[in-house]
C-alpha cells in the first residue's frame, strides 16, 4: 500500500509540474496556437515516458536504448519547470519595466527564445556531463594518526538500467589505477533485484586494494531485499560493516574503520544503525565512520574523526541541490563539523533516475588521510 501511495503522489507532482509549464510558459509564449499545441503534446508524451520509466527501472531485461529514452523525461520535466519559473518571474518583471511598448515586445520575444533555448541547451549539457566520472582528490589531516592512508570511495552507483556491467568495469578500472590502501562503498549500490544483476555485481571482485574493500548499505538497499544484497556482497569477498568496526593497518599505526546501517532502517524497523555498537573498542586509535546519509552526523557526538557519506548526489541537477539542503546538512565535499569531526560527502559515482548531471559531476573520491 505504501508503494501505491508513493507512486500516486509522485505522479500527482509530475502532473502539477506539467500544468505549471503549460500555463505559465507555453501559454505565455508569443507563438501560434498550432506550435503551442505541439509543445503540449510533447509534455503529454514526456509524462508517459516518466510512467514507463517508473515501471522499467525494476526490470533488468529492459533494453539499454529503451531505458535511456524512458529515463530522460524526469530530467527534462525538471529543467523545463525551472526554466518556466525563471521565465515567469522575468516576464512579470518585464511587464512593470518603464519602457516603451515596442521595446517591451522586443525584450519579451527575446525572453521567449532564450528560455526555450536555455532549457534545450541545459538538457543536452546535463546528458553529456553524466557520461563522465571524475576523480576527486582530497587530503584530510587527522590527529593521532601515525601514517598516511589512501582511501578510494565509491558511492551511490545505483546498478540497474543504464548503470550496467560496462559502467562498473570502467569505474573499477579507474579505482584500481589510484592504487588505494582500501576501497569503501558507502551505500545505494544496487537499484534492481540483486539476483538479476549478479553478473554486473561480480565485477566488483576485481577491485584491488592493499587492505580490502568495505561496504555499508544505503537507503535504496532496503527497497530491494537488503538481506540478499548483504549476502551477495559478502560472497564477493567484500567486508560488510554492520554496526561494527575493523582495524586498518599495523597495530598502533593504523585507524579504525567503522560502519553503520542507514537511518532508513528506523522507518523500515530493521537493520537499524547503532553507533554505540559500531564504535566499540575504538578509543585507542583514530576512527573513520562510513554512514550513507550525511545527516547521520547529528547522531555522532564523539569518537569519530572523519565520516564518509554519499546519498545527496551533489544535487545531481542544479538547482535541485537547494532542495536537498532542506534535508541534509552537507551536500558535497569536505567540511569540518566541529573541532573533532570532519565529513566528506561523495557526489555519487553513478546517477539515479535520468542520465543527467548539471552542476554536480559523478565522482570517485581519492581521500588521503594524513597525520596532523
Amino acid at each position: 500500500m505504501n508503494y501505491i501511495l508513493f507512486f500516486t503522489a509522485f505522479i500527482g507532482v509530475f502532473i502539477l509540474l506539467n500544468m505549471y509549464i503549460s500555463r505559465r510558459l507555453i501559454a505565455k509564449l508569443d507563438i501560434n496556437q498550432k506550435t503551442k499545441y505541439y509543445f503540449r503534446i510533447f509534455l503529454i508524451i514526456n509524462l508517459l515516458g516518466i510512467l514507463c520509466y517508473m515501471m522499467a527501472r525494476y526490470y533488468v531485461d529492459t533494453p539499454s536504448w529503451l531505458y535511456f529514452l524512458f529515463s530522460l523525461p524526469i530530467g527534462v520535466l525538471f529543467l523545463l519547470f525551472w526554466s518556466a519559473v525563471v521565465y515567469d518571474i522575468s516576464r512579470v518583471l518585464l511587464s512593470f519595466a518603464p519602457i516603451s511598448d515596442s521595446r517591451r515586445a522586443f525584450f519579451k520575444k527575446s525572453l521567449d527564445v532564450s528560455s526555450i533555448a536555455a532549457a534545450a541547451t541545459l538538457t543536452l549539457k546535463s546528458i553529456h556531463n553524466a557520461k563522465f566520472v571524475e576523480i576527486q582528490k582530497v587530503e584530510v589531516k587527522i590527529k593521532s594518526l601515525k601514517e598516511s592512508y589512501k582511501i578510494v570511495q565509491l558511492s551511490d552507483i545505483h546498478i540497474g538500467g543504464l548503470i550496467d556491467k560496462g559502467f562498473i568495469e570502467d569505474i573499477v578500472d579507474k579505482a584500481n589505477r589510484l592504487d588505494p590502501d582500501i576501497v569503501v562503498i558507502t551505500g545505494d549500490l544496487i537499484d534492481v533485484d540483486v539476483l538479476g544483476a549478479q553478473g554486473t555485481l561480480n565485477v566488483l571482485k576485481k577491485l584491488n586494494s592493499k587492505l580490502g574493500t568495505y561496504y555499508v548499505v544505503g537507503n535504496h538497499e532496503y527497497f530491494h531485499d537488503i538481506e540478499t544484497i548483504i549476502e551477495s556482497m559478502k560472497s564477493l569477498g567484500i567486508r560488510v560493516l554492520e554496526n561494527e568496526n575493523v582495524y586498518i593497518g599495523e597495530d598502533g599505526r593504523g585507524f579504525n574503520l567503522a560502519g553503520v546501517y542507514d537511518i532508513f532502517g528506523y522507518r523500515a524497523e530493521k537493520y537499524m544503525p547503532n553507533l554505540q555498537k559500531a564504535l566499540e573498542n575504538t578509543q585507542e586509535s583514530p576512527t573513520v565512520l562510513l554512514a550513507h546519509q550525511p545527516r547521520f552526523i547529528y547522531e555522532v557526538t564523539s569518537g569519530v574523526d572523519l565520516m564518509l557519506s554519499g546519498h545527496t548526489h551533489g544535487g545531481q541537477l542544479y538547482p535541485f541541490k537547494f532542495l536537498v539542503q532542506l534535508q541534509q546538512p552537507y551536500i558535497s565535499g569536505l567540511h569540518r563539523h566541529n573541532e573533532e569531526l570532519q565529513i566528506y560527502v561523495n557526489k555519487g559515482t553513478g546517477f539515479w533516475g535520468p542520465p543527467m548531471r548539471l552542476g554536480a559531476s559523478s565522482e570517485i573520491s581519492e581521500i588521503v588521510i594524513k597525520p596532523l
